[in-house]
């Protein structure tokens, strides 16, 4: 016959094991359900062979595919515009690759790839918008973001308040084409501009059912905001963020307002999970303010079949 301890020690070891058998405790949920790219990743291997690049995004476990212009149906200003820099950077702007858009849907869903989220230019979005539809439509996209304002648009607040009020008029137009506008950050607009923040400004004067957000990680840190006092100040308008990790917290020798900026912080961007910024923090608190997609980009990396693969793999594992 068991003794009284021996039995109470029992029973509390089937308690115990019994809870961890529940739903809530055998498998945590991912943080990350459906992890997403941003092909401005691997441009150069998407451009030599577009097929085999698809394929091995899927291998790796990404499901969302976040596409880049220009495309056919942008306008010739846009196209014009990456033609001057295809030397400098090496590779070609080509959304699809080479391929029509139906060629690209039939092998996004070859590899059971969707894509929730294209770039593309203000120009298209101002002009445009009829084709731009019509093609998220085909590609099966939701939202439609503008990766910067150009610079030329961005010299004083009152710049910052005519574009909120460009915004709202491609916020409706998007919504008559069954779509969503949202505005990406690129660093720019985080430092006061005669007293004022000028993201602020596009904050307040922009509709939050027509003009929505993506927060890109890196760009925001580099800027000396603090991505999380940004997502719970403006609970619900971000809905995609671009997850990237820092080496080391560095920050714009300037404003952010120009590509030279930007690009002398490329070499401190590394692979998520291998820097200093506190992803998991991060985006357990963009969840619980209305972000639904979290797009890895690593501007160009070296290595992207590695460097990608880990990027991945570590989101997956947040629990």
């Amino acid at each position: 016959m068991l003794d009284r301890r021996k039995f109470l020690a029992q029973g509390a070891q089937a308690s115990i094991a019994g809870l961890f058998l529940t739903k809530g405790f055998a498998t945590p949920s991912p943080l990350i359900s459906n992890i997403g790219i941003n092909l401005f990743s691997l441009p150069k291997l998407l451009e030599a062979d577009p097929a085999s690049s698809f394929k091995m995004l899927s291998g790796m476990g990404y499901k969302e595919i976040e596409l880049y212009g220009p495309y056919p149906f942008s306008t010739e200003k846009a196209k014009a515009s990456w033609a001057a820099v295809t030397d400098l950077v090496g590779f070609k702007g080509s959304g699809f690759f080479g391929k029509n858009i139906k060629e690209t849907k039939g092998l996004l869903n070859d590899n059971g790839l969707i894509t929730p989220s294209i770039h593309t230019d203000l120009d298209t979005l101002s002009t445009n918008m009829g084709a731009l539809g019509e093609a998220a439509q085909t590609l099966g996209n939701t939202y439609v973001v503008l990766p910067s304002i150009p610079e030329d648009r961005r010299k004083t607040l009152d710049d910052y308040k005519r574009m909120a009020e460009q915004f709202n008029k491609i916020g409706a137009e998007a919504k008559a084409n069954g779509i969503k506008f949202a505005y990406h950050n690129h660093g720019y607009g985080l430092s006061k501009m005669e007293g004022q923040i000028p993201l602020d400004i596009i904050f307040k004067n922009t509709d939050p059912s027509l003009v929505f957000f993506e927060m890109d990680l890196y760009w925001t840190t580099a800027g000396g905001a603090d991505p999380i006092q940004l997502l719970k100040t403006h609970k619900d308008r971000y809905r995609l963020m671009h997850v990237k990790d820092m080496k080391q917290k560095v920050r714009f020798s300037g404003d952010g307002g120009n590509p030279k900026q930007w690009t002398e912080l490329w070499d401190f961007m590394t692979t998520a999970g291998d820097g200093v910024l506190d992803l998991k923090n991060i985006i357990t608190t963009a969840k619980a303010n209305g972000v639904k997609h979290f797009v890895v980009e690593q501007d160009i990396v070296k290595s992207p079949e590695i460097a990608l693969k880990r990027s991945h793999d570590y989101l997956a594992s947040l629990r």
